[in-house]
Formats: C-alpha cells, sequence, structure tokens
C-alpha cells in the first residue's frame, strides 16, 4: 500500500491540482476542491460527441459552463487525462455501465409499478 500513496504523491507533484481520496470502487484522481478527473473528462468528451465541430476554446467553455467549473480546471484533468487516459478511461466506462444497468433496473421497477411487467 505505501507504493500506492508514493505514486500517488508522485503524480500529485507532477500535476498540481490533482489529489487522490478513497471510495467503494477505489482511489481515483480528483480535483483539489473539486470531481474526479473521470467524470471531468467523461462531461468533455460527451460535449465533443454532441458538438465535434467545437474548437478547443469553444469545448473549454461549453465544458465548463456544463460542470460549474473553470477553464483553468478542466485544463487540470485535461493534462492529467494525457498522461493516464488508460486509467480514466476504465473509470468513465465502469460508471456508464453502473449507469446503463441502474436505468434497467428502474425501469423494471418502473414496469413492475405500473402494472406493464409481462409475465
Amino acid at each position: 500500500m505505501t507504493s500506492v500513496f508514493v505514486d500517488e504523491a508522485l503524480r500529485a507533484e507532477e500535476h498540481p491540482g490533482i489529489m487522490f481520496r478513497p471510495g467503494p470502487a477505489g482511489r481515483r484522481a480528483g480535483l483539489v476542491g473539486g470531481p474526479d478527473v473521470w467524470q471531468v473528462i467523461d462531461t468533455l468528451l460527451t460535449v465533443r460527441e454532441s458538438a465535434p465541430e467545437l474548437d478547443e476554446d469553444a469545448l473549454l467553455a461549453e465544458t465548463a459552463e456544463m460542470s460549474g467549473l473553470a477553464r483553468t480546471q478542466i485544463r487540470v484533468a485535461v493534462r492529467y487525462y494525457a498522461a493516464y487516459s488508460t486509467e480514466i478511461d476504465e473509470w468513465i466506462t465502469a460508471n456508464r455501465e453502473l449507469a446503463a444497468h441502474t436505468e434497467q433496473q428502474w425501469l423494471a421497477e418502473q414496469d413492475l409499478l405500473r402494472g406493464t411487467r409481462v409475465r
């Protein structure tokens, strides 16, 4: 476990504005005083997917508006992502899968409660 903390300290030194926090799914990179890096990047990717024509400034502005973050915070997340994209992509994938599963459960519950569930 000590090596994990050493690695995190080195990453935080390399990427000012990044910290690491624990959680039920494990430790993850986050913005100091802000959300997890994966959340910022997921928002940025969603903006990019919905408006691929946006230039860099417009992409940052739209992501800032959607997330409530400053552009400088988004750039911190982007720099971290550039260095550790595989790690962040894994968090994004896991959370998208969890969201899809949770939605399916909710829809099944609604079908049951509305009496529209077919046996």
